[in-house]
């Protein structure tokens, strides 16, 4: 890079300093990593020959991807060390300087940052970028590589969420029993307790991939959907899917088809079964070894 388009871009990203730390902060809930977050973002600016018009809003572009890699590596780490546990992001006050605590505090209150800790990554950045930050979906969209309906689904998901404070874990603990007891009802032949777990107006979808595979496209009620469970072939794993508990096929290593519920007040009123490979490569997935508790 030119000396000169060194240095403005190095003024350039001063000036927007404080706006992405607040983003950053917004995002990613801690101090420090909220500034690992910027030190990333002046590397890449660093390194970049692209050629920018909009300064600030490519910055904020980058610091968002950067968030984003960041909340997906932290959330990996959990779901495979503490399964459901669900930890708001850890604040040691004794190394957090006045300034730093002030920002923070500007940034996002406890209740919110409560919140945050619980959203899919995904959820998480639609949230912060438009209802924050009122960036427009369609740029939301290009940064979360999501379609605009996506993200405004993620982010009308979170704002839900978000109303929901002081225990906003509550709902995803109790969808995740129920897909667990689900899961190990399918596998034992408990048939009266997967009715249980079903509403009797329960609903049942397939795409055209897994009709292929032998699935039928549609059931209705909970009784048929039951049957037709304990006949099918099981599910290999426990995942999460977009944040939500879903059961998996696999196939060579990779998903197969997945299964996803839709869960009101602990019973479960529609299953949608997928088999597109585009559009599970297109999920937040991440499978788990052990179905968590």
């Amino acid at each position: 890079m030119e000396t000169n388009k060194h240095e403005e871009w190095e003024a350039g990203f001063e000036a927007h300093r404080r706006r992405l730390r607040l983003l950053a902060l917004r995002m990613l809930g801690t101090v420090a990593e909220a500034d690992d977050a910027l030190q990333e973002v002046w590397l890449r600016v660093s390194r970049s020959e692209t050629r920018v018009e909009n300064l600030g809003g490519w910055l904020t572009t980058v610091t968002s991807r950067v968030c984003i890699d960041l909340l997906r590596a932290r959330k990996a780490r959990r779901e495979t060390l503490v399964g459901l546990e669900v930890e708001a992001p850890a604040r040691n006050l004794a190394t957090i300087d006045p300034e730093s605590e002030a920002l923070l505090a500007e940034a996002v209150g406890s209740a919110l940052l409560t919140v945050l800790a619980v959203l899919s990554p995904a959820e998480r950045v639609s949230y912060v970028l438009h209802d924050l930050f009122d960036m427009p979906f369609t740029d939301v969209a290009a940064i979360v590589g999501r379609s605009e309906p996506a993200v405004r689904q993620l982010a009308s998901r979170a704002r839900r969420r978000v109303r929901g404070v002081p225990s906003p874990e509550a709902d995803a603990l109790r969808e995740r029993e129920v897909v667990r007891a689900f899961l190990a009802a399918s596998r034992e032949g408990r048939f009266e307790t997967l009715l249980g777990l079903l509403s009797p107006d329960a609903v049942f979808h397939a795409d055209e991939t897994a009709i292929g595979m032998g699935a039928k496209a549609a059931m209705h009620g909970g009784r048929e959907i039951a049957e037709r469970v304990l006949r099918a072939p099981q599910a290999d794993v426990y995942a999460l899917v977009n944040d939500r508990p879903a059961l998996v096929a696999m196939a060579g290593g990779r998903p197969r088809a997945v299964l996803t519920f839709t869960i009101e007040n602990g019973i479960i009123t529609a299953v949608r079964l997928t088999g597109d490979a585009a559009t599970i490569a297109g999920f937040d997935l991440v499978v788990l070894k052990v179905a968590p508790r």
